[in-house]
């Protein structure tokens, strides 16, 4: 029996370990308990987890959680209400990874856990529910669909074109929404097309690297005759062409900060390429235990970006940290599909971060200074997951006029993470409050961070609190700094 399962306040039930479990749907599969395995109980995660240090409760915490669920999967405990109050309530946000000595690959476990009761719920409907199925419902259905979500926000963007929705705010009726729509409504960009356009399907190099290129493959026509039915010369310098994921949310939302880093990525000497076809990475559902339908959607993605034709794209980028962590998962995710494994690994050795992307190239000349004082936020799955910290930083002190400063508690999440902050809406605004509380501390004018469920969540919570603060990617200001304060 797991030791510490007394220590959680949770009735456990003594079986015989050489026994299967009294329901094998819980149970992990063996490289995924492998993982829980390699947990020592040090709790070394535990002053990284926020919802530890929120509760101070063992169960809270991630040396708690790996406990319950190898207890779901030896089946010393039952898939109980508290059980699973205390696997809800984490953030996966991924912290207890950098922390841990041992190396324990935590998420793999929570998702796994998570997927394993949504097939024990759809075969033994619980009397009480654990989540908020028409919430969910809602994400799944219609926010992680690009089209659909554009459809249920123009009538918003209307009221807000119109002057009704100040109005509203004004005389405080959208408090009267339930706390997640409330939640949601808040993370509504305050201001935006009504129907925002696609993105460039394809965007040709602008920078000084591609007009070198193309007068060298010039002179390589005019000595060659038709180059293509050459072959390459050995000295010649190609372009590189970059597939850039605009993600289902960003691409409605934060559909200027994709603009500003198509730009960015054309003038600094590549070619991108935007399939118009494409919508989710599948972060939410692969965090929110279905991962099938993460899976679909990892398959639909790889065909777009590594389509069976041949189509040459070198990288696979994007601007946004939450999607980047799923997106360079494909490998793991698919690792049993014998159709798409060898696809998925090739995808992941693709993928850059669009911090990765430009720290490789050459960016234009940073000519404009920006005059702020800001903070850097690491996103969690930019920073935990994707183990990207220096580069976004590096590049920013590259901005003239642009003066960086600490702030405390970085990396601890600010409680965005996916749908979290509208399925737990208090503890989400409790994170934020923290995180804000110590961006006023440093009295900055902006705070920069590189995932959209961050800035969103942030923003959201800031005007609740009336902290007047500008929230940015580090793609805006380096945008700034090159092209000028011009509108896109």
């Amino acid at each position: 029996m797991n030791t510490l399962l007394p220590l959680l306040n949770l009735q456990t039930t003594t079986v015989d370990s050489d026994k299967a479990p009294a329901d094998p749907t819980l149970k992990l599969d063996p490289r995924t308990y492998d993982r829980a395995l390699s947990c020592v109980h040090c709790g070394l995660c535990l002053p990284a987890c926020p919802t530890y240090l929120q509760t101070g409760h063992e169960a809270e915490g991630p040396r708690g959680r790996i406990q319950l669920m190898r207890g779901l999967s030896d089946g010393q405990i039952d898939p109980t209400r508290k059980v699973r109050e205390h696997l809800d309530s984490c953030l996966n946000c991924r912290a207890c990874e950098t922390a841990c000595p041992s190396g324990v690959v935590y998420h793999e476990i929570i998702e796994e856990t998570r997927d394993r009761l949504a097939k024990h719920d759809r075969e033994n409907p619980p009397a009480f529910q654990s989540h908020r199925p028409v919430l969910r419902w809602f994400v799944r259905n219609v926010v992680t669909h690009p089209t659909r979500l554009k459809v249920s926000i123009a009538p918003i963007r209307l009221l807000q074109r119109s002057g009704i929705y100040p109005l509203l705010e004004r005389f405080r009726l959208m408090e009267l929404l339930p706390p997640s729509l409330r939640k949601m409504e808040q993370m509504l960009p305050q201001t935006g097309p009504i129907w925002p356009k696609p993105l460039p399907r394809f965007t040709g190099a602008k920078g000084m690297d591609a007009v070198l290129i193309a007068l060298q493959n010039a002179a390589i026509l005019g000595k060659n005759g038709n180059s293509r039915s050459q072959p390459d010369h050995p000295g010649r310098k190609t372009r590189k062409t970059v597939g850039f994921f605009a993600g289902c949310v960003g691409s409605v939302f934060y559909d200027r900060v994709n603009r500003m880093a198509i730009q960015i990525l054309a003038a600094s000497g590549v070619d991108v390429y935007t399939p118009p076809q494409q919508g989710c990475c599948g972060a939410i559902h692969k965090h929110g235990g279905e991962l099938e339908h993460a899976r679909h959607l990892a398959r639909a993605n790889i065909d777009l970006f590594l389509p069976r034709d041949g189509t040459a794209i070198d990288f696979i980028v994007t601007a946004i940290g939450g999607c980047g962590s799923t997106l360079m998962e494909y490998d793991v995710l698919l690792r049993d599909d014998p159709t798409y494994a060898q696809s998925a690994a090739e995808f992941r050795r693709r993928y850059r971060d669009i911090s990765q992307m430009l720290a490789e190239l050459t960016l234009p000349e940073m000519k404009h200074p920006v005059n702020l004082t800001a903070v850097y936020q690491d996103a969690c799955h930019l920073a935990h997951a994707q183990r990207v910290r220096d580069l976004p930083r590096q590049l920013l002190s590259r901005i003239p006029g642009l003066t960086l400063v600490p702030l405390a508690e970085s990396d601890l999440c600010c409680g965005a993470a996916g749908m979290y902050n509208l399925e737990q809406p208090q503890t989400a605004a409790d994170l934020a409050d923290r995180k804000l509380d110590h961006v006023a501390a440093a009295k900055v004018d902006v705070l920069i961070t590189g995932n959209a469920g961050c800035a969103a969540h942030l923003a959201a919570q800031a005007r609740t609190r009336r902290q007047n603060l500008r929230i940015a990617h580090p793609v805006e200001l380096i945008h700034e700094s090159i092209f000028g304060a011009r509108r896109i």
